[in-house]
């Protein structure tokens, strides 16, 4: 069956990611997982290639594809037929979440200041929403922001910061109004040098070993009234609004990868002898390669449904919250087999199923656990908000 999903010039386009792939992302690979962190000259070559800023304006400094996810998609797919989550995952915060917030909340002043280098790659940004005692419920935030002449003085921390390490800016989620509820919470961007604005550890995790991890102090931070992203006291809703993009790309990631995991493993069934034979000609290694092929396409057809939705305007939370949902069980449940498959060698990190294997984890965790997509896609059934 045709997937039918790309133009000529969506091909064409992949042609340049993969040409800048297999010359500043596969040769580094494992450096970055040895270091635990990426260094910022693959952002500044992206940047120069222009595959950061997709969705930003040309007037910005970006390729104005904003209308057309499917250019980013194929930047996931490509990085994932090399296992390169961990720069995906950095790649998707910047493209997926911090340029989108500024492109659609920001002022002109603030696009002009923050989104050239951006797309450049020159600054780096992250989100900080998530608290040591929140979690995905995002009403909990403590971090506060108290007004005062100019501007606001934050105070509070953030964990599990993705970026949090090299960011330069951090649209940061604070309570504005203690008294205001889910009104109380604004959009404040933190930049890098702001007296009081320190970070934790660059933290330790399962899987995405390159991917730089934080924890985030703000100590009275003072931030300016031109750094408010967005309506005072609209954050909680500003941040509902951009939820289904975030998920798009966690699903779309998720269905790349497992694409990958499924090709190699193929290819090493084939290769490996048990019993005198491959072990692809047991009928039960088919069975499963079979299974796991028809699960992959059948959430990719979703997926790729979404993706179209999304850039037609027409993408529902409640479908984001279904395609995340089950592109991330899938890819787990898909990766685990794959794994299985390879025997003894696939606990090996060597082999690139015990890299996915590890990464693919945090899948059903960020972006909201899979457990509130449940949440969102039931009380959407029984008609409760």
């Amino acid at each position: 069956m045709r997937r039918g999903l790309y133009t000529a010039d969506h091909e064409a386009f992949r042609d340049v990611v993969a040409e800048f792939v297999a010359r500043e992302v596969t040769p580094n690979l494992e450096r970055w997982e040895e270091e635990r962190l990426i260094g910022r000259d693959v952002w500044l070559a992206a940047g120069k290639q222009g595959l950061i800023g997709l969705s930003a304006p040309t007037e910005f400094g970006g390729a104005g594809m904003a209308v057309d996810y499917r250019y980013r998609n194929v930047v996931l797919e490509e990085l994932a037929k090399v296992f390169a989550a961990s720069l995906a995952s950095g790649f998707s915060l910047q493209d997926d979440i911090a340029i989108p917030y500024i492109v659609s909340l920001g002022t002109d002043e603030q696009k002009r200041r923050w989104l050239p280098k951006m797309c450049a790659g020159e600054t780096i940004g992250a989100i900080a929403m998530t608290e040591p005692g929140t979690g995905s419920d995002l009403r909990a935030i403590k971090t506060s922001a108290k007004k005062v002449d100019g501007g606001w003085l934050v105070s509070g921390s953030k964990t599990f910061i993705t970026n949090g390490i090299h960011a330069d800016l951090v649209i940061t989620v604070a309570r504005t109004d203690p008294e205001a509820g889910p009104n109380g919470f604004s959009l404040l961007v933190v930049e890098r040098g702001m007296e009081g604005f320190t970070r934790g550890r660059k933290l330790k995790k399962v899987g995405l070993h390159a991917q730089d991890t934080a924890e985030l102090f703000y100590a009275d931070v003072f931030v300016p009234e031109q750094n408010l992203l967005g309506l005072e006291g609209a954050g909680f809703q500003q941040l509902m609004s951009h939820l289904p993009l975030e998920r798009l790309s966690i699903a779309a990631h998720a269905v790349a990868v497992a694409d990958a995991t499924l090709r190699t493993t193929v290819e090493y069934t084939q290769q490996r002898f048990a019993f005198g034979q491959p072990i692809a000609d047991f009928q039960h290694t088919r069975f499963r390669l079979a299974d796991l092929a028809t699960e992959l396409d059948v959430t990719r057809a979703f997926v790729d449904k979404s993706l179209l939705a999304y850039n037609e305007g027409d993408l529902s939370a409640v479908d984001a919250a279904k395609a995340k949902l089950r592109a991330s069980e899938m890819q787990h449940s898909l990766i685990d087999e794959c794994l299985q498959l390879h025997g003894g060698y696939g606990y090996m990190t060597e082999y690139p199923v015990a890299r996915a294997y590890q990464d693919a984890r945090v899948q059903r965790i960020f972006g909201g656990t899979n457990e509130i997509m449940r949440q969102i896609i039931g009380r959407d059934l029984i008609g409760r908000k």
